[in-house]
């Protein structure tokens, strides 16, 4: 077990983009051993935060403080970038940022030699910093660790840009095991992690990190597993509350807190509601009391003062009322603030054909990869899980099935009126440089208005349809092919990884949805709360290029 005692001290950080603020005084501390999950809805500014916290982004006030000052925090991105004529190795040393420490520690050798003023010192910083990153035995771990995550040691010198989705995956989780930083801020780490992979990064929180660590995760059972607090980003005020706890704890304080909300809610309009009639009720029977005295005719004064005391006496129990309904208001309790309310549907096409989809001793070959020879037969309304380890062959054998990939042997056939509706793993169906209300018109087919009411039933709205579809954010892109589902009535629906980048209130919207959805499905995840809270009929495992089990479930 790695051993640090830094910590990293947040206060006060307020950013703005624009008019929009992002977020608004969230203070946070991160220190030894804590594992602090952030949750909030999509956009809301967990990755925002993230960047302020690695220094990546300056806040508009607010200050990090890191103890000791010479302390390292390590920034690992969603969807890490590949960069074109970068090997493994090279993007292992640049995540871990053995990299640059290594570049410094070269430059202040330099330096150095050359007797250059302040070098001694600049010499000394860049060394503790490099030992500290672990550069010394860097190479020595490398071959370690890629072995223990099923990663080749020939992989290490190949072009990030050639690796597989899997080996893409398996990387990004070295990149986790192999960095030496004081502080981690992962930002969905569990993405195309299989289980293999999730079970490693949850014993490396768990076991092997002494440092602190802030996870940016949608994954319930991985943070159910991990975390020891919560940071809450409010969608509304942009503000953070921590909770204390695990991932259950959580979830039991902020229904304990929104129930107590709704509550106190419920008895502010209550009391408003009382006092408002009481003081008109009080207010008519003063003025009925005057009107009747005036009408009566009464000679006596002493009864006609008895009565005009008792209408003076009802107009000055209302003003009391006034008052009280004026203090209480003075103090009113807001209605429990509810954001963006997701109804998902997904359009269901008539019925297809008994038989969906036939395989028969299909492969495929990409590189050095073949996927078969597979026989496989799927039927309307089955609802199929295929699994595997990362780079088994999952998504190629659903490219296969609905024909997105060409065979190089064997046969294959979809039924007569399929209709295929698909959530790709990149979540290509929105991405360039055109606007995304244009390209969610092209592929659902809808007219401008009804295509930005469904987008806006999404959280897509105004200020998102007229960016550019490459500027969303994988979350937004993610909301957006769903969508897109929901414009497009299909019968056979295809999804890869479906809850990568989407918030839990979505998650709990698509498995809401997908319960309902009558035709036949498709699902490749590693999310193992999702395969636990939808129907199943079938689990198909895929090892190596083939099927290794096909065993009905339900």
């Amino acid at each position: 077990m790695s051993s640090s005692f830094a910590s990293l001290v947040a206060r006060d950080l307020t950013k703005s983009f624009g008019p929009r603020v992002v977020l608004d005084r969230v203070s946070c501390t991160v220190g030894p051993l804590h594992r602090v999950g952030v949750v909030a809805p999509n956009g809301t500014g967990k990755s925002t935060l993230l960047k302020i916290l690695a220094g990546l982004d300056a806040p508009d006030s607010g200050t990090v403080t890191m103890t000791p000052p010479t302390a390292t925090v390590g920034y690992l991105p969603q969807e890490p970038e590949r960069r074109a004529g970068e090997s493994v190795r090279a993007y292992l040393a640049r995540r871990t940022g053995v990299g640059d420490a290594d570049e410094k520690l070269r430059r202040a050798s330099a330096a150095l030699a050359d007797q250059a003023p302040g070098a001694d010192d600049t010499y000394a910083t860049a060394l503790e910093r490099y030992l500290g990153l672990g550069a010394a035995d860097f190479d020595a771990r490398v071959g370690a660790v890629c072995a223990d995550l099923g990663l080749p040691t020939r992989v290490l010198d190949l072009d990030m840009q050639a690796l597989s989705g899997g080996q893409a995956a398996r990387a990004s989780l070295a990149a986790i095991v192999l960095a030496r930083f004081d502080v981690f801020l992962l930002d969905e780490p569990t993405n195309d992690l299989d289980f293999a992979g999730l079970e490693r990064l949850e014993r490396f929180l768990h076991d092997e990190l002494a440092g602190g660590a802030m996870i940016v995760s949608h994954d319930r059972a991985f943070l159910d597993r991990t975390i020891t607090s919560v940071l809450e980003l409010d969608e509304q005020q942009h503000s953070a509350t921590e909770y204390a706890g695990g991932w259950q704890a959580y979830l039991d304080e902020q229904a304990t807190a929104r129930r107590h909300a709704q509550e106190e809610y419920a008895e502010y309009r209550a009391q408003r509601g009382e006092l408002r009639d009481r003081a008109q009720r009080q207010r008519q029977w003063s003025v009925q009391g005057k009107a009747k005295l005036k009408k009566s005719g009464e000679n006596d004064k002493h009864i006609r003062e008895f009565r005009r005391n008792s209408s003076e006496h009802v107009a000055a129990k209302a003003k009391i009322t006034d008052r009280a309904l004026t203090r209480l208001e003075a103090n009113a309790i807001d209605k429990p603030w509810e954001g963006w309310d997701l109804r998902m549907e997904i359009a269901t096409a008539p019925r297809s054909g008994a038989v969906v989809a036939r395989l028969a001793g299909a492969t495929v070959r990409r590189g050095d990869f073949t996927l078969g020879p597979i026989d496989l037969q799927i039927e309307y309304g089955e609802r199929v899980a295929i699994l595997g380890a990362n780079g088994s062959g999952k998504t190629t054998l659903l490219d296969v099935v609905i024909g997105r990939r060409r065979l190089d042997a064997g046969e294959r056939s979809l039924g007569p009126g399929v209709i295929v509706g698909e959530l790709d793993q990149a979540r290509g169906a929105f991405s360039g440089e055109a606007p995304l209300l244009a390209r969610f018109e092209t592929a659902s087919a809808l007219v401008p208005s009804a295509a930005r009411s469904l987008l806006a039933k999404f959280g897509l709205g105004a200020e998102h349809v007229a960016r550019p579809a490459d500027s969303l954010s994988p979350g937004e892109r993610t909301r957006a092919s769903l969508a897109l589902l929901g414009a497009k009535g299909v019968n056979c629906l295809v999804l890869d990884e479906p809850t990568n980048h989407l918030d839990l209130p979505a998650i709990e919207q698509l498995e809401s949805a997908l319960e309902n959805y009558p035709g036949t499905l498709l699902l490749v995840t590693h999310d193992r709360a999702l395969l636990n809270a939808i129907s199943l009929t079938r689990h198909i495992e895929v090892e190596d290029g083939l099927i290794t089990a096909d065993v009905p479930v339900g």
